[in-house]
C-alpha cells in the first residue's frame, strides 16, 4: 500500500476517534437506521446512475489508489533510446527480436507498427486514439466516486430531514427532544465522512495516477516517433528527457551519464574515427608515389 494513504487513513481515524471519546462515548454516534439510510441511499443511488458491469469494473481497478507502485519513467526513456540505438545500427526489422523483452504492452504494440511499416501518421493517430480511450477509462471511474462523494452527504441530509420531522412529533415530551436531534445530525456527520474521508480522496488519487499514466504514454509514443523516423538517439533522449521533472533529470542522468558526457564520447570517437581515415589516405597516398618511383 502506498505509505502516504496508509498514513492518511491512521492520520483520520485518530482526528475522528479523539472528538468522539473527549466529549462523550461512541455509542452516541453509532445508530443503524442512520447508517442504513446514509450507506444504502447512496449506494442505490450510485446503482441508477451507472450499469452494473461499469461499477464492477471500477471496482477492480481501486486497488490502484492505494498501490506503492510508480512508473519508472527514467527507465522507460533508457529503453527508448536503447532501441533507438539498436535501429540506427541494424534497421527498423531488428526491433522485432527486442518484443519477448519488454514488459510494456503499449510499447509492444507501439514496435509491431514500426516493423509491419505502417506509415508514421497511421501511428500516431493509432496511438493517440488508444490514449483517449484509456483517458475515458480513467475518467470513468474517477466520476463514480465524485458522484459517491455528492451522493452520500445528500443522503445524509436527506436523513436529518427525517429525523427532524421525528423530531417535531415528539415535541409534546421535552426529554426526547436533545437525543432525537442528536441523531437526526448523526446522519449528516456520516455522508460528510464517507464523502470527504473515502471517496473524494479516492477520485483525487486516481486522477493523479491516471496523469502521471497519461503523461507516460505521451512520452512513449513521441519517442516511437522518433525511432520510426531514425532520429539521432541523443537528439531523442533530450526531447524524452523534457517529461522529467529536476529530480527525476538527476537521477537519470546519475544513471546514465549526462548528455555532455556522451557528446564528448561520441566527438571523440569520431575524430577517432577520421584520423584513422586521414592516415590511411596518407598509407595509400605514399604507396602510390612509391609506386610510381619504381616504375620509372
Amino acid at each position: 500500500m502506498d505509505i502516504a494513504t496508509l498514513i492518511g487513513i491512521i492520520i483520520g481515524i485518530i482526528c475522528i476517534l479523539v472528538p468522539i471519546f473527549s466529549g462523550g462515548t461512541a455509542k452516541t454516534f453509532y445508530d443503524v437506521p442512520s447508517i442504513f439510510l446514509v450507506v444504502g441511499g447512496g449506494l442505490a443511488s450510485t446503482l441508477i446512475s451507472y450499469r452494473l458491469k461499469e461499477i464492477l469494473k471500477i471496482m477492480k481497478v481501486v486497488g490502484k489508489a492505494f498501490s506503492s507502485k510508480e512508473f519508472e519513467i527514467e527507465s522507460t526513456i533508457k529503453l527508448l533510446v536503447d532501441l533507438s540505438q539498436k535501429a540506427r545500427r541494424e534497421g527498423l526489422l531488428a526491433l522485432e527480436a527486442e518484443e519477448e523483452n519488454i514488459e510494456d504492452d503499449f510499447i509492444k504494440r507501439s514496435l509491431q507498427l514500426i516493423v509491419d511499416g505502417v506509415e508514421p501518421e497511421i501511428i500516431k493517430d493509432s496511438l493517440d486514439v488508444e490514449l483517449e480511450n484509456m483517458i475515458a477509462r480513467h475518467e470513468k471511474g474517477q466520476g463514480l466516486f465524485k458522484n459517491m462523494g455528492a451522493l452520500f452527504p445528500a443522503w445524509g441530509m436527506i436523513g436529518t430531514l427525517v429525523g427532524l420531522i421525528n423530531l417535531l412529533k415528539s415535541l409534546d415530551n421535552p426529554d426526547s427532544v436533545g437525543p432525537a436531534m442528536a441523531l437526526a445530525l448523526v446522519t449528516t456527520l456520516y455522508g460528510a465522512l464517507l464523502a470527504h474521508f473515502i471517496c473524494n480522496p479516492i477520485a483525487n488519487k486516481l486522477s493523479i495516477k491516471s496523469k502521471e499514466e497519461v503523461q507516460q504514454k505521451e512520452m512513449i509514443i513521441e519517442g516511437i516517433l522518433s525511432i520510426q523516423a531514425g532520429e539521432n538517439p541523443r537528439i531523442m533522449e533530450h526531447k524524452l528527457k523534457t517529461f522529467l521533472s529536476a529530480e527525476q533529470r538527476a537521477i537519470y542522468e546519475s544513471k546514465n551519464g549526462t548528455n555532455d558526457q556522451q557528446g564528448q564520447s561520441n566527438n571523440e570517437n569520431y575524430n577517432e574515427r577520421e584520423n584513422r581515415k586521414e592516415a590511411k589516405g596518407k598509407n595509400r597516398k605514399g604507396g602510390r608515389a612509391i609506386g610510381n618511383v619504381v616504375g620509372q
